[in-house]
């Protein structure tokens, strides 16, 4: 699935999506860069896990909303490395309240972790990628990026559906250099961010669910790494949605 020696950077890659996708691509003979913010031990937590498994994976700070600390994250990716073949950008934050009670300081949290984020990776992925005409990059949307998400998402939804628009413009520029670009479209999947709903609404809504539960990180990595694979060789600026169905 992955030419030898490729080099995969999973962003949030300490929890949750970015953890599990993080395992996948290791399982598969990827070395992977674990990304983390703060979360310093459970980042080592999953390189741990992954060498026990028998892969290699190293843990590497970054704040994605700082521009300059994405740069230095490269700066030491194209020393230690020399490549990068693979990028998903799965950190993501959400700070849900009604419109009319959000605070700047909540809409402009989620647009930077989960656009501007998003947007300084693949920047520098792409810079990477170009030099020799080929790589991957699949980032991490939702499905409230299509449907507008549930009430008190404004800004979630703006965030996640900026992605996808952003996605589908970046495989534009990537395919004359080799470069595909692809994103997932999770829905309500169980992870610390939906952990942290009541559970009286998070209930509600995997009843509502057409499969019946939520969905599970390691399905949506199971995307995440077909999207990154040459299985996928012949798919790029797609949305690839899951989502158990949708909500009846």
């Amino acid at each position: 699935m992955f030419c030898d020696g490729a080099v995969a950077l999973v962003t949030g890659g300490s929890r949750g999506i970015g953890r599990a996708a993080a395992k996948e691509f290791a399982r598969s003979g990827v070395h992977v860069l674990v990304n983390y913010s703060a979360s310093a031990g459970s980042a080592q937590e999953t390189v741990s896990e992954i060498a026990e498994a028998g892969g290699t994976a190293e843990a590497v700070q970054c704040d994605v909303t700082e521009e300059d600390s994405v740069r230095d994250l490269f700066k030491k990716i194209r020393a230690d490395h020399r490549r990068l073949d693979i990028a998903v950008t799965s950190a993501g934050v959400t700070n849900d309240r009604h419109l009319v009670g959000m605070s700047t300081r909540q809409y402009r949290e989620t647009m930077s972790v989960n656009m501007d984020g998003t947007f300084y990776v693949c920047r520098e992925a792409m810079r990477m990628m170009q030099a020799r005409r080929a790589g991957a990059i699949v980032t991490v949307s939702s499905a409230s990026g299509l449907d507008g998400g549930f009430p008190g998402q404004t800004n979630y939804a703006a965030s996640k559906g900026a992605i996808i628009a952003f996605t589908r413009a970046l495989a534009l520029e990537g395919a004359r250099h080799g470069i595909r670009a692809n994103a997932v479209a999770p829905g309500f999947v169980e992870t610390d961010m939906t952990r942290a709903v009541p559970a009286h609404l998070r209930n509600g809504y995997a009843n509502r669910i057409r499969l019946g539960r939520m969905g599970y990180p390691e399905e949506i990595a199971n995307i995440i790494a077909f999207l990154a694979s040459d299985k996928a060789s012949f798919v790029t600026g797609e949305v690839l949605v899951a989502n158990g169905g949708g909500l009846e």
